[in-house]
């Protein structure tokens, strides 16, 4: 299926995109319980997707659910597990937010989605798309993909044992030999599912290649509950296209919120206007340091090497931006990290005239 990002139209305003008369992102979804507004998903991302970033995310604005990075069901009920402890922190002003499990026996899922439900989180998400080795060769992510009736089980003791919504993160099929999402998400449904996200590519396909909006039409087709369409939505464009072409009640985005965290807020813009602002140097500034400094305040373990992770994202198209990296990765420590940003940064602004944000200055998000 044709996505605009193969094609995209500049609009004549500088920073803003045209229509192309596809349908926009719904304002909203209810699944099960619980309204997500606007219809718009934060994927669950292993390294990612920890509270900082997620808090970080809800503050600029536009995204209606976070969810957190993928945890092993067997690690929450290890009370001893501190991964598991700390991918499930959250604070209360990440709700809704959805708490993502895996694993592949249907009793240490039920218990885990149990706990999950004691801890507040809004829904319970299990992960049945994570190509990685390590993951598929225990039976979790996508290698139950070959195996519809332990997929059943897991569905049926989770749905057993909580109250909040449980929903289903899957991909098309093991290869293109053996597509089964359509029969998947119809088993969910009849499980008592509240909603399907599908990342519409293969496991074997990993992330290379272009993802198969049709098999997203073909699971809205099939069933009743809501649908959610993921993979390769790049833009606002992109979002408004597949729910054009799909029909899916949400898209979720993963791989491009942290190259552009503006996703979220652009698409809601676009969906009320068919236009959306780009971001500013400054605008790229403030969000550089905003994020590094929530790191540092968080006390997270690892501050210094989240930095360097995210900082190939953060600052792709930036005039420069290879000084940057280099200055960013060879730093000794967090505050050094932030050093250097401000330095890079006041002085492009003031080379261009722009006005300078004072090292002190606390950066508002939203």
């Amino acid at each position: 299926m044709r996505k605009y990002w193969d094609s995209p139209v500049k609009a004549a305003g500088q920073g803003a995109r045209a229509t192309q008369g596809s349908s926009a992102v719904p304002t909203q979804v209810r699944i099960g319980g619980a309204e997500i507004a606007p219809a718009t998903v934060l994927a669950p991302m292993a390294g990612v997707t920890d509270t900082v970033f997620r808090r970080f995310i809800r503050n600029l604005g536009g995204c209606g659910l976070i969810m957190t990075e993928f945890t092993s069901a067997d690690g929450v009920l290890r009370a001893k597990d501190k991964k598991a402890q700390r991918y499930l922190h959250f604070y209360e002003d990440e709700h809704p937010i959805s708490a993502q499990l895996f694993g592949s026996d249907p009793q240490v899922m039920a218990e885990a989605s149990r706990m999950v439900e004691g801890f507040g989180f809004d829904l319970v998400d299990l992960n049945l798309g994570c190509p990685a080795k390590k993951v598929v060769k225990c039976n979790g992510g996508s290698g139950l993909l070959r195996d519809l009736p332990a997929i059943q089980r897991i569905f049926e003791a989770v749905r057993a044992a909580v109250k909040i919504p449980f929903t289903v993160k899957f991909r098309a099929g093991w290869d293109e030999q053996e597509i089964v999402c359509v029969e998947l998400a119809k088993i969910a449904e009849d499980c008592g599912l509240c909603a399907v996200a599908l990342h519409a590519r293969t496991r074997e396909q990993g992330y290379s290649g272009q993802a198969r909006w049709d098999w997203i039409a073909a699971v809205k087709q099939a069933v009743k509950i809501p649908v959610i369409g993921n993979g390769d939505i790049r833009s606002p464009e992109d979002a408004c296209a597949m729910v054009s072409q799909t029909g899916c009640d949400a898209v979720m985005i993963g791989r491009t919120a942290p190259s552009n965290p503006w996703i979220f807020r652009q698409i809601a813009e676009y969906a009320v206007t068919g236009r959306y602002d780009e971001p500013a140097e400054e605008d790229r500034y403030q969000m550089i340091r905003t994020y590094f400094q929530m790191l540092i305040e968080e006390e997270m373990l690892g501050a210094e090497g989240k930095m360097k992770q995210f900082a190939s994202w953060f600052t792709h198209g930036v005039p420069g931006g290879a000084g940057l990296r280099k200055a960013i990765y060879e730093s000794k420590g967090a505050p050094e990290i932030l050093s250097r940003v401000e330095e890079f940064f006041e002085a492009r602004l003031c080379a261009a005239g722009g006005l300078a944000l004072q090292t002190d200055d606390v950066i508002p998000l939203g």
